[in-house]
This record gives structure tokens, C-alpha cells and sequence, in this order.
């Protein structure tokens, strides 16, 4: 059970995080417990970029260095990027997917967009992501191989 309590601020503890105005983090962050921190640290992991979690970051920017301002804001750097490299993972074997079911070589395909094979690797190993303009090409190439066959 938490302690937590807010004064002047129009929310409770218990409300869902999302509706927390900044004052309501910073009171967490300067007056909780580690119990309080945990329950803001598992609805960032949910959530890194939801409604929450930008308020967070904001109140972080300005509140004093303390204990549970380290660990949020630690939470939060690992829980953004986490969800990015699960993204461009999820992207890259997404397109991995579409250019096997094209039935095209990465040799051609990075022929057409003008690639390396090596860098078309990258992108499709999910090591980098390709550029919005790069992505593009690629979707574009794989339309036209798909086309081409439908013309046969």
C-alpha cells in the first residue's frame, strides 16, 4: 500500500498515471518511496512514449537531483530505446518477410535501390534502419518485382 499523497494537486495516487499533471510526478518523485517509483517505473516499461511517460521526461528536466529522479529517469532512457530496438527489429524482419514472398535476391534488390548488399543486410538484420527515403526505395522496388510478375 502506498503512502503517497498529494496535496493541491487535483489527483489522487491512485488515479491512472496517464492523468497525473506534473505535479503529481514531481510529489512521486520527491516524496515517494521506492514502492511509488516501482509502480511509475512498470507503467513506463508499458508505455515509454504514452501520455505518462512524456510527462515524466518534462518533470525530470527540472526537478532536483534525487534518488528517485536517477531511477526514473534511468527507467525511462532504457525503456525508450528498448521499445525503438523492438521496433526497428519488428520493421526489419516485417521486411525481411516482403522480400523473400518478392522471391528477389538482396543482390538484385540493392541493385534496383542503389545500395551495397552489405548495407541492405544491415537494414534487414535490423543493425540499422533505413531512412524514411530508403525505405521508399525499397518498397518501391519490391511493387515493381511484384508487378513485373503479375505482367507475366
Amino acid at each position: 500500500m502506498s503512502t503517497l499523497m498529494f496535496r493541491n494537486v487535483d489527483a489522487k495516487p491512485s488515479d491512472p498515471l496517464g492523468t497525473w499533471p506534473h505535479e503529481a510526478f514531481q510529489a512521486a518523485i520527491e516524496h515517494g518511496l521506492v514502492r511509488d517509483w516501482r509502480l511509475i517505473a512498470y507503467h513506463i516499461d508499458a508505455h515509454p512514449f504514452g501520455e505518462a511517460a512524456a510527462t515524466l521526461a518534462e518533470v525530470l528536466e527540472y526537478v532536483d537531483d534525487s534518488v528517485g529522479a536517477f531511477l526514473l529517469r534511468d527507467r525511462l532512457e532504457k525503456a525508450r530505446a528498448a521499445a525503438v530496438h523492438d521496433t526497428v527489429r519488428r520493421d526489419a524482419q516485417e521486411l525481411t518477410r516482403l522480400v523473400a514472398s518478392a522471391g528477389i535476391s538482396q543482390r538484385e534488390l540493392a541493385r534496383r535501390i542503389g545500395a551495397s548488399e552489405s548495407r541492405l543486410s544491415t537494414w534487414l538484420s535490423g543493425k540499422q534502419a533505413p531512412s524514411a527515403q530508403t525505405l521508399a526505395k525499397i518498397k518501391l522496388a519490391l511493387a515493381d518485382v511484384e508487378e513485373g510478375r503479375n505482367a507475366r
